[in-house]
């Protein structure tokens, strides 16, 4: 009897912690577009651990030598958000397992700065991001991702 009582305690236990795994995925999810959206760069640095590692690679954003993943990710967004002084984010669709959550970001703002070396323009631009994140105790820890680049350049250049 004692045995399977300890069983159905691990069972629940471990159900637990996947749904507080969960839970923290989905928050960090909502906590980077809140952040992006009040504009509060302090907040978005400290959705990051300190080990954070960055998979994605970009010719539009390679990792500048010298700085942490943590750094560079906070120093592009930061560029971004000098560049589009009324950017707002939303989340069009997010999916969460156990500690990874993948989402589906649409980024929207005027261009009123500097962007990709290109002059403020005063241009309604509109792009999108696909991340996934692994998060661990509420913050991310690795990062893979695409953004579209290539459809901010053209909105740039028309």
């Amino acid at each position: 009897m004692q045995r399977r009582h300890f069983i159905y305690g691990a069972v629940l236990a471990g159900a637990a912690l996947a749904r507080s795994e969960a839970s923290a995925a989905q928050s960090i999810v909502d906590r980077f577009a809140a952040a992006l959206n009040a504009h509060d760069i302090v907040a978005f640095a400290d959705l990051f651990a300190e080990d954070y590692a960055n998979h994605q690679s970009s010719a539009a954003a390679p990792a500048p030598s010298g700085k942490s993943a943590k750094r560079a990710t906070v120093d592009f967004f930061q560029a971004r958000l000098e560049a589009m002084s009324d950017l707002a984010v939303s989340v069009e669709v997010s999916l969460i397992e156990g500690e990874r959550a993948a989402a589906s970001f649409l980024y929207e703002g005027t261009q009123t700065g500097v962007y990709y070396g290109f002059a403020p323009s005063g241009r309604k631009l509109r792009f999108t991001s696909c991340d996934i994140f692994r998060v661990r105790d509420g913050r991310i820890v690795e990062h893979w991702g695409m953004g579209d680049i290539a459809g901010v350049l053209k909105q740039l250049k028309a």
